[in-house]
């Protein structure tokens, strides 16, 4: 281009080139459609390919994919990570779906307690669903809740509801172990799963558990969801909450735990069936060194408390006799609907039952039948005192709660023999009779029907003051049909008796069922001057926080039930009965004491109701099949338990006189019976006396057999 010489100029019209002329314009294989495949079939047929020469050299070869194994991998596992993600939503969305709205959910309200208190204030039992009340975490020692941070989740206060160090760990421990050794869930993954939630393993309860944790997490504190562990977690035996526990193992408030006894508790929770301080007090005391050993470790505690603890291991609550306050508890809840209706929160329910009577009342019963039960084939017991007014302060329905809970004092209907007769007896005073009035002691049969006294002797004209305190069968029939069995049947129910009553000729004899609890209540009308009484165990009840729900009113009761009069004399009769007859060793000191023994025709019951001016109390002893007892009478077994339990309750108090006392007609040495060889009571003199009484009906003739009795007899 140096020159004008060396300048080509387009030529259109030229001739044709020459082939080798055009070789720098052709295309390469490269160059063409598919370059890569032309260029090897090029590069397959050499120079004499086509004759278009020699080919080329090959390209450099270019990397697939234009990235590396790392970066593939990397890739690959972010698009898994991101699919993951995605199925663990909608796992979760469904699960959660399973679960109430979130904005309508709510913690469910603890089953109420009921704390039923003596009438010191003493606790006697809980009852409801839980067997505790609730306690504030601020009421606790501070250890407390702090052994079971310590021992069920130690980072309790650092997770947000779910621990995944807590997790890690566990699966670590498990994997290493070579089993499922510990768990990773936390406390509050422990609540959620006790408010919301079953008790089964499974995946889809554990997303539920987790999605529950975070939702409680949100909406409360840390010591408000520690608060609510603590009063909903199961410790076993019936014990949820903390304070439960405490009574049932320790017999104490969980404000007033120890720090072993604490320690103790908190590991329980993990098997309260294999943990119970009760039943493994080996395993218990293990777990809780472990506990209290965390405590220390976290600094919960100081080495001192650490070393106390561990020198002092705790020691649980041993049972207390037979647990026969638990026939009073379950008495006081077979009646509490009826004054407080539907209970939505803890109450405490104050009674009536005075803790020392009811000891004293459990202790003689037990031992009495520990001691001649089986000689004598007698296996069971109820036992009931009360005030005259109708409060109830000891209640035992049986031997031993924890072998039978049926409460033979309150729902046991059977036949009280002559602990029934003072009702033929009133009957009789109110149509006229009084105590010094001389009937016939005589045989007595009608088509086939021959009652007989227990001794199976007769003894003629005999004042009515001593037929009833020698218990004399033929006497008691006669006045029955006398006054009529209808009128016997509407006097104890006036004083009280709702059983069923059957108005023949045998109901003098006892023969009727009826409960202790309506028997001694009936008497209380002759104990407080003749007023009918509705037996009550409860006093008033109040929620936790001292409001009061219900207070029983004074005077509550059945009125007057029997003449001033009538009571003197009936009294009288029934105090006769521990100076001449059947309950003489039952008298105790200077007290004025009357009652009156029961025994069943063939032995299958045998009863003693007794009063002062101050307490009421009667006891049955027999068999719950029915069997036979080996001739137990009302006189003797009924008759010592009786009188071991008013030496307790009598001990270092006044003696109290009797309604009506002030008339007692003394019986002169002539006309008080003496015990023949057999033991049998024996008249020194037969003649009838004048009546010092005034009856409070028509005066009464003194009667001696009638010719007319036996067709009277069954004419109903």
């Amino acid at each position: 281009m140096a020159n004008g010489r060396d300048r080509r100029e387009p030529v259109f019209d030229a001739p044709a080139a020459s082939a080798g002329e055009l070789d720098d314009f052709r295309l390469s294989p490269e160059d063409r459609a598919g370059g890569t495949m032309a260029r090897q079939r090029a590069s397959r047929g050499g120079s004499g390919n086509s004759g278009r020469g020699a080919p080329r050299p090959k390209s450099p070869k270019r990397r697939r994919g234009g990235r590396s194994i790392l970066g593939k991998l990397f890739y690959a596992g972010v698009v898994l990570c991101l699919w993951a993600v995605i199925a663990v939503g909608g796992v979760v969305a469904y699960y959660a779906a399973q679960l109430p709205p979130i904005d309508q959910l709510t913690v469910p309200k603890r089953p109420p307690n009921i704390a039923i208190m003596a009438s010191d204030g003493s606790l006697l039992a809980n009852r409801g669903e839980t067997g505790g009340r609730t306690v504030s975490i601020k009421e606790l020692p501070p250890y407390l809740p702090k052994a079971f941070v310590a021992i069920e989740d130690r980072r309790f206060y650092d997770h947000f509801g779910i621990d995944p160090m807590g997790i890690a760990r566990a699966l670590y421990r498990n994997i290493h172990r070579g089993g499922v050794s510990q768990g990773g869930s936390t406390l509050t993954q422990q609540l959620a799963k006790n408010l919301f939630l079953t008790q089964e393993r499974t995946a889809s309860r554990k997303i539920q558990e987790a999605i529950l944790s975070l939702w409680l997490e949100r909406n409360y504190t840390k010591d408000q969801i520690l608060e609510l562990y603590l009063n909903r977690v199961y410790f076993g035996a019936g014990a949820y909450g903390v304070e439960a526990a405490a009574q049932r193992y320790y017999g104490k408030s969980a404000r007033n735990l120890s720090l072993s006894e604490a320690a103790v508790l908190a590991g329980l929770v993990q098997a309260p069936s294999r943990l119970a301080p009760n039943r493994n007090p080996q395993a218990a005391q293990a777990r809780a060194e472990l506990v209290i050993a965390a405590m220390n470790e976290l600094g919960f505690i100081t080495p001192g408390m650490t070393k106390t603890a561990l020198s002092d291991p705790a020691q649980p609550m041993r049972p207390k006799g037979a647990g026969s306050v638990n026939y009073a508890a379950d008495y006081v809840m077979d009646v509490l609907d009826d004054f407080v209706g539907t209970i939505e929160s803890d109450i405490v329910v104050s009674t009536t039952i005075d803790p020392t009577l009811q000891a004293a009342a459990e202790r003689v019963l037990v031992d009495e039948l520990a001691a001649k039960g089986q000689k004598l084939n007698v296996s069971q017991g109820a036992f009931v005192a009360l005030q005259p007014d109708g409060a109830l302060r000891a209640l035992v329905g049986g031997r031993n709660y924890e072998t039978s809970q049926f409460n033979r004092a309150t729902a046991a209907r059977r036949q009280p023999g002559s602990s029934f007769k003072p009702f033929v007896y009133l009957t009789a005073i109110e149509r006229g009779y009084t105590p010094d009035m001389v009937l016939e002691d005589s045989p007595v049969n009608y088509k086939g029907w021959a009652p007989h006294n227990y001794d199976r002797k007769y003894r003629g004209p005999i004042a009515m003051r001593d037929a009833l305190a020698l218990s004399l069968n033929t006497i008691a029939i006669k006045l029955n049909m006398e006054v009529g069995p209808k009128s016997v049947v509407q006097t104890a129910q006036r004083l009280g008796i709702s059983s069923p009553l059957q108005a023949n000729g045998s109901l003098a004899l006892g023969t009727s069922e009826v409960t202790p609890l309506e028997l001694v209540a009936a008497y209380a009308a002759f104990a407080n001057g003749g007023t009918g009484v509705i037996p009550y165990v409860i006093a008033q009840v109040k929620t936790t926080d001292g409001k009061l729900i219900y207070k029983r009113p004074a005077g509550g009761g059945l009125g007057r039930v029997i003449d001033p009069s009538a009571v003197a004399m009936m009294n009288d009769m029934m105090h006769n009965t521990f100076v001449v007859g059947t309950a003489r060793k039952a008298q105790i000191g200077d007290w004025m004491m009357a009652g009156k023994t029961g025994t069943t025709d063939d032995y299958k019951d045998a009863w003693f109701v007794g009063f002062t001016g101050n307490l009421v109390a009667g006891v049955w002893l027999g068999n719950d099949d029915g069997a036979l007892t080996k001739r137990v009478t009302g006189g003797g077994l009924p008759t010592e338990v009786w009188h071991e339990f008013m030496k307790i309750a009598l001990k270092d108090k006044q003696p109290v006189p009797l309604p009506g006392q002030q008339y007692f007609r003394t019986p002169a040495p002539s006309e008080v019976p003496v015990a023949d060889a057999t033991g049998a009571p024996q008249y020194a003199t037969a003649q009838p006396r004048e009546s010092g009484w005034v009856a409070p009906g028509p005066q009464a003739r003194a009667r001696g057999g009638e010719k007319n009795f036996l067709e009277r007899l069954f004419g109903l």
